[in-house]
């Protein structure tokens, strides 16, 4: 095993000289402020314009904010569904903000930012149903922002990646809306003890005791830790999804999550492209700045690529 990148052995040693309390020792409301206070929002490349919306939820009262990012004003473009992650509890269209624009410019795509609910106040089911009627809305109405409905694909990294892979589960036993491509950035995929939650789970950023925490802030009835459309790599059957892009860390708690997710993908015949990052830890697919990984940028332009690929295609 490797020792992490000398920037973020600085990063960690740097929150260990301040602190920072583990989010498991946390509120919900500290959480998501610990959370925003640590993003930089500002960083990425520009975009031609973006457009703040509101659309109806399945689930809550007021609806599901998106933010949609068009890279220049040609077009029609291929169109993204981008979901963030955070543990299903904490997490924003701003701070999420640099990786969806990085792949809207880097993929020459619109990108549609879902701010769905977050737990505890909305457990599972409801991202997922919320996350399936965002596919749905881009699927109907993104040409109206300079998308290409008829070339979609969906992602998302971590938490993000567990709602993009079960919004792809769901297109496909609805029989709709038909995609090309899913980009699965470590996501989770179970709650099972996989080897890589004990041999990551301290000292490496994300520990296992935070997935525990936002576990049980997500599922809030034991009974649906079974559902596929909650832990992805519980379906019986994977065949039938659209091609699929999985980025792991080599030292994240859920590397395995994403690795044999991938496997499973395969074994289902599902093309799948899987790349693991040497000396990684969770959440440096996002580390475009401060600090600046070069394994960030090489990880978003190789998922841009293939991207194009599969709109290409």
């Amino acid at each position: 095993m490797s020792e992490p990148h000398p920037k973020l052995v600085a990063m960690l040693d740097e929150a260990d000289r301040l602190g920072v309390p583990s989010v498991d020792a946390l509120s919900v409301a500290a959480a998501r402020k610990q959370h925003v206070e640590n993003a930089v929002p500002d960083a990425g490349p520009a975009v031609e314009r973006t457009w703040d919306l509101e659309i109806p939820s399945p689930v809550a009262d007021d609806g599901i904010d998106l933010r949609v990012y068009r890279p220049g004003d040609d077009g029609p473009y291929p169109t993204l569904v981008w979901i963030h992650g955070g543990g299903f509890v904490t997490g924003t269209l701003d701070t999420t903000g640099p990786i969806a624009r990085s792949l809207a410019v880097e993929t020459d795509c619109v990108v549609v930012s879902v701010g769905y609910h977050l737990a505890p106040e909305h457990p599972f089911p409801d991202q997922p149903r919320e996350c399936f009627a965002a596919l749905s809305w881009a699927a109907e109405h993104v040409e109206t922002f300079g998308g290409d409905p008829d070339r979609l694909a969906v992602g998302g990294d971590s938490a993000g990646g567990n709602l993009a892979a079960v919004t792809a589960l769901q297109a496909r036993d609805r029989d709709g809306p038909d995609l090309d491509h899913q980009l699965l950035v470590y996501p989770v995929t179970t709650d099972s003890d996989l080897p890589a939650r004990r041999e990551n789970g301290e000292g490496y950023g994300l520990t296992t005791d935070e997935t525990a925490w936002f576990d049980e802030r997500y599922i809030d009835d034991p009974l649906d830790a079974a559902n596929p459309y909650a832990y992805p790599l519980k379906a019986r059957d994977l065949s039938g999804l659209p091609p699929a892009t999985v980025l792991t860390a080599e030292l994240d708690p859920l590397r395995d999550d994403g690795e044999r997710y991938a496997d499973r993908l395969d074994d289902a015949g599902v093309p799948v492209d899987y790349r693991e990052y040497e000396a990684m830890i969770h959440g440096f697919f996002g580390m475009i700045a401060e600090p600046e990984l070069d394994a960030a940028h090489d990880a978003i332009e190789w998922s841009a690529g293939r991207l194009r690929d599969a709109f290409e295609s």
